[in-house]
């Protein structure tokens, strides 16, 4: 049955997490890794009827996961990004990847809340939010 309902916003995002998140696990366990398989079995609709947000979002994720990483690592303290957890890892590689290469005129305040809500769901709710406010707050600015 051909799925053709259109999706939330909140729909995409967590599913841009869990496609993340997923592409995280399949390299760290050296697999090969099918960008276009993962969002489609998520979303649950062939490729080609993904919402382009969505596709948009994880592919610049993993795109951009090598510039994105090092902006992290600096403005962490006694702290690397290797070091977090994998959802924490997808939860603010996609923040990252939507503030400045998908939606370059969002409200960082948007894009914070959504990853805090990702935290507080998939996460451990009473601190790892915390953490993920306060490194986004740090490197979700646009430069002038």
């Amino acid at each position: 049955m051909e799925n053709t309902r259109e999706m939330t916003r909140n729909q995409t995002q967590k599913i841009a997490v869990f496609a993340v998140y997923d592409v995280l696990t399949y390299v760290s366990m050296g697999h090969e890794v099918d960008i276009e398989d993962i969002i489609s079995g998520l979303a649950e609709r062939p490729y080609e009827e993904c919402d382009n947000y969505l596709k948009k979002v994880v592919l610049e994720s993993i795109k951009h996961i090598n510039e994105i990483i090092p902006v992290y690592n600096t403005n962490m303290k006694k702290w690397t990004f290797d070091r977090l957890n994998r959802v924490e890892q997808a939860i603010l590689l996609v923040a990252y990847a939507q503030f400045h290469y998908v939606e370059k005129d969002i409200d960082k305040r948007i894009v914070i809340d959504v990853a805090i809500k990702h935290a507080k769901t998939y996460c451990d709710p009473l601190k790892d939010y915390k953490f993920v406010n306060a490194i986004l707050d740090k490197v979700l600015i646009r430069a002038e």
